[in-house]
């Protein structure tokens, strides 16, 4: 590799002193490195006219600006390779005291990519017969969320896969995860943890007010429809679609959302060969999630 993008999330590297340590590194080697700089994971990740040449991202960050960066850069086809300043830091694949030798293999093609399965969402609404745009669909590559509406009452959801009714639920919402994203929100509410490589979607609801809700693996190749019902018969919901945390949409009674893989997968690059395992007890023992 010959060409970076530095993302760097100001909030993360305040004074940019490992940001130029990693720009000056690039350069001493005779490569090329183009900076961006963000303050919020809210704010679009990178500029509107990447270099074509760029080979490789590398994101300073936590993992929650790594998976913005990933949904900024969907059409790019571009391999990521994160820098953990975040907390436990599952995405990032390299810890600040690495960051010389993670840059040599990435010099001398040491590496490997590995795809990561992201999902899209599409809203029809039951008072329109809308067409899928911008405004009512999104990729995540963690999860979309159904949840009710700030602190209104608790809402009601039919949820189908492939059109066969799977559950009427009642509760807070719902998490249709990745196996990327089994082990953030979904994990904290009770779902199983996903091999990263497997094919697959998570259904996981939140605080069901029923003892019989549980998590049920889907196929990626399948589509889940979640359509939502009245809180009560005289009350419309409100409910919220959330995408990775970031672009919500609203969802009123009788709304739909089909979730289902997306068209566009995350390449992360992969420096190390500890394995799965062996990841997920390092990063979870001990430690609050």
């Amino acid at each position: 590799m010959n060409r970076f993008l530095i993302i760097t999330n100001t909030e993360k590297d305040n004074d940019l002193s490992l940001t130029r340590k990693i720009e000056s590194y690039i350069h001493k080697a005779g490569k090329q490195a183009t900076l961006f700089r963000i303050s919020s994971i809210l704010e679009r990740t990178i500029p509107q006219d990447i270099p074509e040449d760029i080979e490789c991202a590398i994101v300073l960050g936590g993992d929650g600006t790594i998976i913005k960066t990933a949904n900024d850069l969907i059409t790019y086809d571009i391999p990521i390779l994160g820098v953990n300043l975040g907390t436990i830091g599952f995405l990032a694949e390299i810890e600040e005291h690495h960051i010389a030798e993670a840059l040599d293999c990435l010099f001398q093609d040491d590496y490997h990519v590995e795809s990561r399965l992201m999902i899209n969402g599409e809203v029809k609404y039951s008072n329109s017969d809308s067409i899928k745009t911008t405004e009512n669909t999104d990729n995540a590559l963690n999860d979309i969320v159904i949840t009710r509406k700030g602190l209104s009452r608790i809402i009601s959801l039919r949820i189908y896969v492939n059109d066969q009714l799977v559950d009427n639920f009642r509760g807070d919402g719902v998490i249709i995860s990745t196996p990327t994203g089994s082990t953030a929100y979904n994990l904290s509410a009770g779902g199983p943890i996903v091999i990263s490589q497997a094919n697959v979607m998570v259904i996981t609801p939140i605080c069901p007010h029923s003892l019989s809700p549980r998590s049920l693996v889907v196929s990626a190749e399948d589509t889940v429809k979640v359509v939502v019902g009245k809180s009560k018969k005289t009350q419309d919901a409100e409910a919220i679609a959330s995408f990775d945390g970031n672009k919500e949409i609203e969802l009123g009674t009788d709304d739909v959302i089909y979730i289902k893989k997306a068209q566009y997968d995350t390449k992360l690059i992969q420096l190390n060969h500890t394995g799965i395992y062996e990841i997920l007890q390092s990063k979870l023992s001990n430690k609050v999630i």
